[in-house]
């Protein structure tokens, strides 16, 4: 019986609306900033950073900065515990978030590794959403972004997802033999939900 739904996509193709739609038409608890709050509150940070530092590894600068505090505490026996929210503790963090909402079941959840993660579940169905760069631009200057922006974006944001996917599972992304569907959210929301709704009726009954 699949129970829960993981969906990685590409930036501005729409994943986050699809899931929510999805979530909205199993009932299900949908698990995308919902997973940001609780990553964030489990690491004692502020939302924002968590936001920062998720799906991305940590920034060359910030990595400097990291070793030399620690290089300053070691051998104090009176230092404090540096308490470092970088890209390893919220990766950490977010495998435990995800793992303890898939053991609850009936949920979507949304990107942050969680295909990888739940990779090896029978209950889990996998889904890589896609979209034309020109499609993925059009939905955020709808959303109120410029097309500077939109366009740095979309050109950005899922390399820094497919460097850190390589660095932390050592695997491309997307890593395309672990999922069941990948769909092109070019022919809408609906449709894409009808047709997740759809695979995971077909692969419930052949994993019966």
């Amino acid at each position: 019986m699949v129970n829960i739904i993981s969906i990685e996509r590409e930036y501005g193709c729409g994943g986050g609306d699809i899931a929510q739609l999805l979530a909205n038409r199993l009932g299900w608890k949908l698990w995308d900033q919902r997973l940001t709050e609780e990553i964030a509150r489990l690491a004692n940070c502020p939302k924002a950073v968590v936001e920062a530092r998720e799906e991305r590894n940590d920034p060359l600068y910030y990595r400097l900065f990291k070793s030399f505090l620690r290089g300053s505490y070691e051998g104090s026996i009176n230092a404090p515990k540096l308490n470092l929210v970088d890209s390893e503790t919220i990766l950490k963090t977010t495998r435990r978030v995800v793992e303890h909402a898939a053991e609850r079941g009936n949920c979507v959840i949304v990107g942050r590794g969680s295909q990888q993660f739940l990779k090896n579940r029978s209950d889990t169905l996998r889904v890589f959403l896609f979209a034309p760069r020109e499609d993925k631009i059009k939905r955020l200057l709808a959303r109120g972004k410029s097309e500077k922006e939109a366009e740095e974006l979309v050109d950005t944001i899922d390399r820094e997802r497919a460097d850190f996917i390589k660095k932390y599972f050592n695997v491309e992304w997307p890593d395309r033999a672990i999922y069941h569907s990948m769909i092109n959210t070019e022919i809408g929301d609906e449709a894409v939900v009808d047709m997740i709704l759809a695979f995971k009726e077909a692969y419930q009954a052949k994993t019966a």
